[in-house]
C-alpha cells in the first residue's frame, strides 16, 4: 500500500479505508460539531445546562426519520438522512416562530424549544405505537439512541463541509459570542447588531445539529459535557473555547464510537448509551454545584 511493507488483501483494505477509517473520521466530525454547537447554545441562552438539542432539532428529526420509514412518505424517493434533515429543521422553523424570530430572548427560545420536542416526541410516539410493527420501532430506537454503523465517504464529505464552514463562521463570531455573555442589552450596548447575531448562529447550529442527527441520530450529552470540560481547560473567551471544544469533542466521539463496539463482546451498543454512562454522572455533577453556588 505504500506505506508499509505489510501486504493486505483486497477485504482488509476494504475494512480499514472503506469502513473504520470513515467511520472514525465521521465520529470526529459529528463529536466536533455537537460540541461547538453546545457551547454556542450556553453562551446565547446564558444557561450552562443548555445543549444543541434544546431547540427540538433531535425531536424534529426522529420525527422526519419515522415518517420515512413506518410511514413510508417519499414512495421511496427519499432517504431515512432527508427525512431526519427536513423533521430537524421543522423543528427549528417552529422554535423560531414561537420565541418571535430574533426578537425573543433566552428563556423564550428555551420554553419555544421544550415545546417543540415535546410536540415532536408525541407525534413519533404515535407513528411508532400506531402504524410499525416491532422490528421497525426497534430499528427506529437504535437510530434515535445513535449509530455509526452506516457512514461511508459520502457521510464524511457532507459532515466535513458543514462542520467545518460552521466552525470558521462561528470563529468570526468569538467576540460576539463573549459579549452575550453578559446578556442581550450588555452585547447591544458593544455595538452588536444582536438579532442578525442570534439568528446568524442558531441557523449555524440548527445547520450542524440538523446534518449530524440525520446522519448518525440523536447522541445525547456530548453538546452539554464537552464545553464545560473545554471551559475548564481554556477559560471563557470563545477564541480559545470553540477549538477547544472541538477537539475535544472529536475526542471524545472516537473513544466512545470505540467503547460501544468493546464493551460487549460481539455486540454493538447504540454510542447514545455510551455517552450517557459518561453524561448523566456528569451533568448530576453540575447541578449539584451550581445549586450549592446557589
Amino acid at each position: 500500500m505504500g506505506w508499509t511493507a505489510l501486504e493486505l488483501t483486497r477485504i482488509h483494505e476494504t475494512v480499514i479505508w472503506d469502513y473504520r477509517l470513515s467511520r472514525a473520521l465521521v465520529a470526529v466530525f459529528c463529536g466536533a460539531g455537537l460540541a461547538v454547537s453546545g457551547a454556542i447554545m450556553q453562551s446565547m441562552l446564558r444557561n450552562p445546562l443548555a445543549e444543541p438539542y434544546v431547540l427540538g432539532i433531535s425531536a424534529g428529526a426522529s420525527t422526519g426519520a419515522v415518517s420515512i420509514v413506518i410511514l413510508g412518505l417519499g414512495a421511496g424517493a427519499v432517504s431515512l438522512s432527508a427525512g431526519a434533515f427536513a423533521g430537524a429543521f421543522a423543528a427549528f422553523f417552529f422554535v423560531a416562530l414561537l420565541s418571535n424570530g430574533t426578537r425573543g430572548g433566552a428563556d423564550r427560545t428555551i420554553l419555544a424549544g421544550v415545546a417543540a420536542s415535546q410536540l415532536f416526541n408525541a407525534a413519533t410516539s404515535y407513528v411508532v405505537t400506531t402504524a410499525g410493527n416491532a422490528q421497525q420501532a426497534r430499528d427506529v430506537m437504535f437510530w434515535l439512541l445513535g449509530s455509526f454503523g452506516g457512514v461511508r465517504w459520502p457521510e464524511f464529505a457532507l459532515v466535513s463541509i458543514v462542520v467545518g464552514f460552521g466552525l470558521t463562521i462561528c470563529l468570526l463570531y468569538a467576540r460576539v459570542l463573549d459579549a452575550f455573555a453578559f446578556g442581550d442589552e450588555a452585547a447591544a450596548s458593544l455595538g452588536v447588531h444582536v438579532g442578525r447575531a442570534r439568528l446568524a448562529l442558531f441557523a449555524l447550529t440548527a445547520m450542524m445539529t440538523a446534518t449530524i442527527v440525520s446522519m448518525v441520530g440523536a447522541i445525547g450529552f456530548v453538546g452539554l459535557v464537552v464545553p464545560h470540560a473545554a471551559r475548564f481547560l481554556v477559560g471563557p473567551l470563545h477564541v480559545r473555547l470553540l477549538p477547544a471544544s472541538a477537539i475535544t469533542g472529536a475526542i471524545f466521539m472516537v473513544l466512545a464510537d470505540i467503547a460501544s463496539r468493546v464493551l460487549i463482546p460481539q455486540q454493538v451498543l447504540p454510542i447514545g448509551v455510551v455517552t450517557a454512562l459518561v453524561g448523566v454522572p456528569f451533568f448530576s455533577f453540575i447541578l449539584y454545584r451550581y445549586q450549592r453556588a446557589s
